[in-house]
């Protein structure tokens, strides 16, 4: 029961995006079309995932026995930056296809600050490993929800007949809102 809640309070109650507000460069920047937002989804998915596991091995292997625990931030950006490098490495060389899918996707996510978000609320909170790892496995999926949804609402956005001064930014940060307020009725359901 404890693992069904984890995921449903990561991805409707306290989404990333809509909730905690991280990661709203890419989910404004990237959601133009359904296709983007789902390649974007796809890569947060993947690096946040793996940075959770290596930020948290990180810290209950090296910082909290060193007594360090202060260099949590500065050593997760770092751990964050060069694990999606290595990615990017090993993509282009292993699997171009995929490496071309993702595109500029996969160097964007190093400035994502949900994925040093989840990473430092995985401590905060803390969760063992699995805990940890299916907390931002359900984080991505969240933001995955978030980002299609609103990607779709833009899209259809270039059909509706809008005001001429409320076309592009002002829009999409009233439906931003408007998206945010609709997941806010799913508070009550999970801690």
């Amino acid at each position: 029961m404890e693992y069904l809640l984890i995921v449903i309070s990561a991805v409707f109650v306290n989404n990333i995006v809509l909730s905690q507000f991280l990661g709203i460069c890419s989910f404004l920047g990237v959601s133009k079309k359904v296709e983007t937002a789902v390649g974007m989804t796809g890569a947060v998915m993947f690096v946040l995932v793996l940075s959770t596991l290596a930020t948290y091995l990180l810290m209950k292997s090296v910082l909290e026995p060193l007594g360090l625990e202060y260099l949590r931030t500065i050593s997760f950006i770092l751990v964050i930056a060069a694990l999606v490098q290595m990615v990017e490495i090993a993509l282009k060389k292993v699997s171009p296809p995929l490496y071309q899918a993702l595109g500029i996707y996969l160097p964007l996510i190093t400035t994502n600050c949900a994925v040093l978000g989840v990473a430092i609320l995985t401590i905060q909170k803390d969760f063992n490993l699995l805990q940890g790892v299916l907390f931002a496995f359900s984080h991505a999926l969240g933001f995955g929800l978030a980002m299609i949804s609103f990607s779709g609402m833009r899209e259809h956005l270039e059909y509706a007949e809008i005001p001429a001064r409320m076309k592009g930014v002002p829009i999409s940060l009233i439906l931003a809102g408007l998206l945010s307020m609709a997941f806010m009725g799913f508070a009550g359901i999970g801690a």
